[in-house]
């Protein structure tokens, strides 16, 4: 008997055994989370995945952290010089003995350039050329055999197609953002003359500055300029303006844009009627200024300008980018109507400048007459405009 109470005893110790094993632990208690169970996604989305991943890897070693340092502004109680101010910005190599594409304001004013290469050597930057109108800037380091990016065609590129954004936002290197083509034109601020600017949704925030705009081929086809205030917009400088500056940047270190010396406006159907135009087309002349190469060509006020070197013209954009590319000192054809009649002149192609340096190289006015001397000219004369 007592036989058998030992062998029921330890059969119910090996049933409730496996049972006491089985109950919960604390660890498992106290989970937060469930594990996710062995999944994959679509084949397609896969793909993509690896492959924009495999873009990003591509890219990365041509990219580079610029850091900047500028003289500091003394404080207003003392004389001496203030503390040096430090900012940093992105740039790209396009060619591999060291020439390097960044933005105008990430170096301009610059006592002292570093550039961070992908590989974390450093090395001490010089400016070759930079143009603030269009806020593009060229670099140079000493090192040969370096990656390069290359330059694609930006007018191919259309509404819609996905890019991505390098640069390092906030001084976070290596920094990539996804996006795409979200429009084509003006900018928040004009700078670039009639050229339009790449609109993306891909991050651009402070520090992308000079960074390249890059399509799923692998080329880059705008250069990260600028940003809306809120950050959900940001620009680029479409690459095909980038390539027609950077020879002159190379060669002469600035840019020589185009100048005619004329305020314009859009054709309105007001003023269809008023100029004896038959549909509302052009570039209308608001006003010439003495002495600048359409009033000496004979542009007149109320002229409309509808073709340069025969380069149709459909609005003011249109002159400002034709003009602002074409070289200084070139004589083109200009086509008008004036008082509804077709006329061509010749017009010499000057020198554009910033407008505290014209009004600087300005001849002095006379200073006017006092308005007690009798050289006054009477009340009823008419007043010029």
């Amino acid at each position: 008997m007592l036989a058998r109470v030992r062998a029921v005893l330890a059969l119910l110790v090996l049933v409730t055994l496996p049972l006491g094993c089985a109950r919960p632990t604390s660890a498992d208690q106290t989970r937060l989370w469930q594990e996710a169970p062995a999944a994959a996604a679509a084949p397609e989305l896969t793909r993509f995945n690896d492959l924009l991943a495999d873009l990003a890897d591509r890219l990365k070693p041509a990219l580079v952290h610029v850091r900047v340092r500028r003289a500091g502004s003394a404080p207003k109680d003392d004389d001496g010089p203030g503390e040096p101010r430090r900012s940093t910005g992105s740039g790209f190599i396009i060619e591999s003995s060291g020439l390097i594409v960044t933005n105008a304001h990430v170096i301009e004013q610059a006592e002292w350039i570093q550039v961070r290469l992908a590989d974390g050597r450093r090395f001490n930057g010089r400016t070759v050329g930079l143009d603030s109108r269009v806020d593009l800037a060229l670099l140079r380091i000493d090192a040969g055999g370096l990656p390069v990016l290359p330059i694609g065609d930006s007018n191919r590129m259309r509404v819609g197609e996905f890019v991505l954004a390098l640069g390092h936002p906030f001084g976070l290197e290596q920094s990539v953002s996804f996006g795409i083509v979200s429009r084509k034109g003006m900018p928040l601020t004009v700078a670039a003359p009639g050229f339009d600017f790449i609109q993306t949704d891909a991050a651009i925030n402070p520090g992308n500055s000079g960074g390249p705009l890059v399509n799923m081929a692998g080329q880059v086809i705008g250069v990260n300029s600028m940003a809306a205030r809120n950050g959900s917009i940001g620009f680029a400088i479409p690459s095909n303006l980038v390539k027609l500056l950077v020879p002159q940047l190379v060669a002469k270190g600035k840019v020589e844009w185009g100048w005619l010396g004329v305020s314009i406006t859009e054709v309105t159907e007001e003023d269809v009627p008023r100029l004896k135009l038959r549909e509302a087309r052009g570039v209308l002349v608001r006003g010439v200024m003495p002495g600048e190469p359409a009033a000496v060509g004979g542009v007149k006020a109320d002229d409309v300008l509808v073709a340069v070197d025969g380069t149709r013209l459909e609005n003011p954009r249109d002159l400002q980018r034709v003009v602002a590319s074409t070289p200084v000192g070139k004589r083109v054809r200009v086509v008008l109507l004036r008082d509804g009649r077709e006329t061509e002149v010749e017009v010499t192609v000057g020198l554009y400048k910033e407008r505290e340096a014209r009004e600087r190289d300005a001849p002095a006015k006379p200073k006017e007459t006092p308005k007690d001397s009798p050289a006054d000219a009477p009340k009823d004369s008419p007043k010029e405009k």
